[in-house]
């Protein structure tokens, strides 16, 4: 359904047209506009139209590739599951997952995917292996909660600085004079405080 809403008021179809407007733009690949001093944003949509978004993804990265714009796309899921593998842990975790209380697995999964000491310094080698324009991170929802994206915003910020982030994020990214900015994953408040980045459905090209 290329034509459900995503946020915003956009269908999928008008939110493709912006971000391939945007992320082709002289003006965002240089990091100029919002005025943030890192390159990042959001790019919120409805947690219902997961699958449309995931579809239009690949057309976007077409598009990008077809006007010269090298987009590097890390999947969080997909890179958890390598660490797990490259530490021997995948098939342990599997094995034990029904048994194990969830309160310990959950300890267990954010100590071996911590942002800082494992999934960020991962990601800095896929950049530092890689010729890119604009960074993708995609998957943000299918690792929760053992990975929360403020932890991986605030630490990437060390390692992703020259050119632009874009997260798609399954929920809202508000903002509040009271409360600053919230990242609110499927739409439930989680207090994710990330200040930084900007939200791209506000950018103009």
């Amino acid at each position: 359904m290329t034509g459900a809403g995503v946020r915003g008021g956009m269908s999928v179809n008008q939110l493709q047209d912006h971000l391939v407007t945007v992320m082709a733009s002289t003006r965002f690949l240089k990091g100029e506009g919002p005025g943030n001093d890192v390159p990042f944003f959001i790019c919120p949509y409805s947690p219902e139209s997961t699958i449309d978004v995931e579809r239009m993804q690949v057309r976007l990265f077409e598009q990008l590739e077809q006007r010269g714009v090298r987009v590097l796309v890390l999947d969080l899921y997909e890179l958890s599951l390598d660490l797990l593998t490259a530490r021997g842990l995948l098939d342990r975790v599997l094995e034990r997952e029904g048994g194990m209380p969830k309160d310990q697995l959950k300890e267990l999964m954010q100590s071996v995917l911590d942002p800082e000491d494992h999934l960020v310094p991962a990601i800095a080698a896929r950049l530092n292996e890689s010729r890119f324009d604009i960074l993708v991170l995609t998957g943000i929802g299918a690792v929760f909660p053992y990975i929360r994206s403020h932890n991986v915003l605030n630490n990437l910020q060390s390692v992703a600085k020259d050119q632009p982030t874009v997260l798609f994020f399954p929920g809202t990214y508000a903002h509040s004079l009271a409360t600053g900015a919230s990242l609110d994953l499927f739409g439930r408040l989680l207090d994710d405080k990330f200040y930084r980045a900007f939200n791209i459905l506000n950018y103009g090209a």
